[in-house]
């Protein structure tokens, strides 16, 4: 089963720490000595503020993953328990932004090495003149793995909103489960 991490509306006052934490875990490493972002802000989570919610939403890392199943690029793949989007092989077909219910891919320009990458004999004509096309690719929460101390947005939450699940753990909470309304079913039918 797919690691995920879910995250407490009640506990989340939308401090975007998580977003920010987020950025700066998939940033080069340099990032905080030098003092600067050489790229975008894109984190692989959003807070959403609504009028009687704060909740970050993210990829849940689904089992029967709707975004890989439609990829025709075969992108989307399972590494090591968590639904992971390989860059390269990535063509920008939006499939997988349609495809996901939650709303937790987007697109982004893809940077390498602190570079804006461009597509190869795509251009684009603006009013100041033909320039290279962008190459733009899906991003989502991939839960940190390349961190041994697992998602940077549960690290830093103030709030401790966030809760990472191991796969082992929703398999013995689903166990849990069932077995309560196994006997929930089982006091009902004796009621009667």
């Amino acid at each position: 089963m797919n690691k995920s991490i879910v995250a407490d509306p009640d506990k989340c006052i939308g401090c975007r720490t998580c977003e920010i934490a987020c950025v700066l875990a998939h940033a080069p490493k340099d990032v905080l000595t030098s003092g600067s972002l050489d790229q975008h802000f894109t984190p692989r989570l959003r807070v959403v503020k609504a009028a009687v919610v704060t909740v970050p939403v993210q990829c849940r890392q689904c089992e029967d993953a709707p975004c890989a199943n439609v990829c025709p690029s075969k992108a989307i793949v399972n590494k090591e328990d968590t639904i992971y989007i390989k860059a390269e092989a990535c063509i920008g077909c939006k499939n997988c932004i349609m495809a996901c219910p939650y709303g937790g891919i987007d697109l982004v320009p893809q940077v390498s090495e602190g570079e804006k990458q461009y597509q190869s004999g795509l251009k684009v004509v603006e009013r100041d003149g033909i320039h290279d096309k962008e190459r733009i690719v899906a991003l989502k929460c991939d839960l940190c793995i390349h961190r041994p101390e697992g998602p940077a947005c549960a690290n830093v939450c103030p709030t401790q909103a966030f809760k990472p699940i191991e796969g082992a753990t929703m398999a013995r909470h689903i166990k849990k489960r069932r077995l309560a309304s196994a006997e929930e079913l089982s006091r009902l039918a004796f009621k009667q």
